[in-house]
C-alpha cells in the first residue's frame, strides 16, 4: 500500500511539473519573436475549433519538404484542432493554375490520393505542371476522370475559391510560404527549421486553447 501511495505521489508530481512546464512555455511566447499578431483578427469557420491554416503552393520547394511533416503533425493533433490548407498564387499565373489544381482535385475527391504526387512531379521529376493542358494530361494519367476534372477545373466554384484564397493572403498579410496561422489571430514566426515551425505552432495552439478556456 505504501509503495502504491508513493507511485501515486510521484505521478501527481510529474503531472504538476509537466503542467508548470507547459504554462511556462506559453508564458514565454513573445509577439514579434514567436508570432505576428494578425490585425484585424480574421473570422474562423468554426468557433468551437482551434483553426490552423497552412498557406502553401505546390510550386514551393519548402512547402514540399513540410508536407509529409505536416501530415504526421496533423494526425497527432487533438480533436479540437482543425487544419485547412490555402493554396496561394502571389499573382503568378503558374501558381494560380496550381491553386486551381488543388481545388479541382478536392472537388473530384482525388486530392488526398494525389497531393504528395503533385509535389513529386514538380520537384523530383521536373514536370512543368503550370498550364492547363499539362495539368489535365498529368491528372488523366493518374487515373482521374478527365471530364470530371476538366469541368471542376473550369468551374465557377473553383475560380471563386482561388480568388478567396488570394484575398486571404492579403487579409492575413502572408508574404512567403509555407506559413501557418492559428485562430485567425496569430501568424507563426520561427527562425529555425520546418520541425521548429510545427513545434512553435503547437505552443501557439496551446495559447489559443487556454484563451478559449477562459472565455
Amino acid at each position: 500500500m505504501k509503495r502504491m501511495q508513493t507511485m501515486v505521489n510521484w505521478l501527481a508530481g510529474l503531472l504538476l511539473a509537466l503542467s508548470a512546464t507547459l504554462a511556462l512555455a506559453q508564458g514565454q511566447l513573445t509577439p514579434g519573436r514567436d508570432y505576428a499578431p494578425i490585425d484585424p483578427a480574421q473570422p474562423t469557420d468554426n468557433p468551437a475549433k482551434i483553426e490552423v491554416l497552412e498557406f502553401f503552393s505546390y510550386g514551393c520547394p519548402h512547402c514540399k519538404d513540410l508536407n509529409p511533416l505536416l501530415d504526421k503533425w496533423i494526425a497527432n493533433q487533438r480533436a479540437d484542432v482543425v487544419v485547412q490548407r490555402v493554396p496561394v498564387s502571389f499573382g503568378r499565373p503558374q501558381w494560380a493554375n496550381l491553386s486551381k489544381l488543388f481545388y479541382a482535385l478536392e472537388a473530384t475527391g482525388d486530392l488526398s490520393r494525389l497531393d504528395g504526387a503533385i509535389f513529386a512531379a514538380l520537384h523530383d521529376k521536373g514536370l512543368r505542371l503550370y498550364d492547363e493542358r499539362s495539368i489535365k494530361e498529368w491528372v488523366a494519367a493518374q487515373g482521374v476522370d478527365a471530364k470530371k476534372f476538366a469541368d471542376a477545373f473550369s468551374s465557377f466554384g473553383v475560380a471563386s475559391k482561388v480568388r478567396r484564397a488570394d484575398q486571404m493572403v492579403q487579409s492575413y498579410r502572408i508574404d512567403g510560404v509555407p506559413a501557418l496561422t492559428v485562430e485567425g489571430r496569430y501568424r507563426v514566426v520561427t527562425q529555425g527549421n520546418l520541425e521548429s515551425l510545427l513545434t512553435q505552432t503547437d505552443r501557439i495552439i496551446a495559447k489559443a486553447r487556454s484563451e478559449k478556456a477562459r472565455k
